[in-house]
This record gives C-alpha cells, sequence and structure tokens, in this order.
C-alpha cells in the first residue's frame, strides 16, 4: 500500500489570526493518507510560521460524509458549501480555523486513498 500526498489550494475564511497566511490568497495545503499508519485517517497540512505545518488527523469517513452532509464535532467539521466547494473547521486551544477547499481537490483525493488501500500487499 501506498502513501498518497496530493497538494491542493484552500482559502482561510475564518477572523482568527494566522502568521505568514493573507486571507484573500489560496494557500497551499497538503492532503495525506498513509494506509499503513492508519487506514482509517487522513491528515491536513496548512503552512504555519517558519518552516513549521499545522496539522489535522482525522477520520477519512469523516471528510467523505462531511462532503455531501455537514458532519464532525470535536476538533474537526466538514460540510458542503454551495456545489463546488467544501468547508474544513479546525478547533484547537489558539482558536478556530475555517477553510475552504474545492469540493472536486477532496473528491479526487478520496478516490485516491481508496485506490491506495485497495492495492495488493507485496513482501
Amino acid at each position: 500500500m501506498s502513501v498518497v500526498e496530493q497538494y491542493a489550494r484552500a482559502h482561510i475564511v475564518t477572523d482568527v489570526s494566522v502568521p505568514l497566511i493573507d486571507e484573500l490568497e489560496a494557500i497551499p495545503v497538503t492532503l495525506r493518507y498513509d494506509p499503513e499508519r492508519d487506514p482509517r485517517a487522513v491528515r491536513i497540512g496548512l503552512p504555519g510560521a517558519g518552516a513549521g505545518t499545522h496539522e489535522w488527523t482525522f477520520g477519512r469517513e469523516l471528510l467523505e460524509e462531511g462532503l455531501r452532509a455537514p458532519t464532525g464535532s470535536g476538533d474537526v467539521r466538514v460540510w458542503p458549501c454551495g456545489r463546488v466547494q467544501a468547508v474544513v473547521e479546525f478547533h484547537s486551544p489558539e482558536g478556530v480555523l475555517v477553510v475552504q477547499f474545492e469540493r472536486q481537490a477532496l473528491l479526487r483525493f478520496l478516490r485516491r486513498t481508496y485506490m491506495a488501500a485497495a492495492e495488493p500487499v507485496t513482501h
């Protein structure tokens, strides 16, 4: 099984101050799936201050369901936003970060994760 890593562009649509991120500009986001680490989880990494990133790990099923209807509780919530966009909301001690994605980018990523999970294991 192979790791899936996909880059996407997203918009921050929140009042929380995020260093080095301009709300008007699309930011680079890393979508990652590692079936050997956890076959049920996906990770989303956002650029942070310095060389670091802010990364959230949550259930792949939550992302999939959130593209159809609002879902989630706790640290991550996902919901569709019109016909072409989706919103992922991250909760942390620093506040709430709301990120808007093109829905097709998330769907493409999910398709790739299911294909990677279905790959035969060879030793």
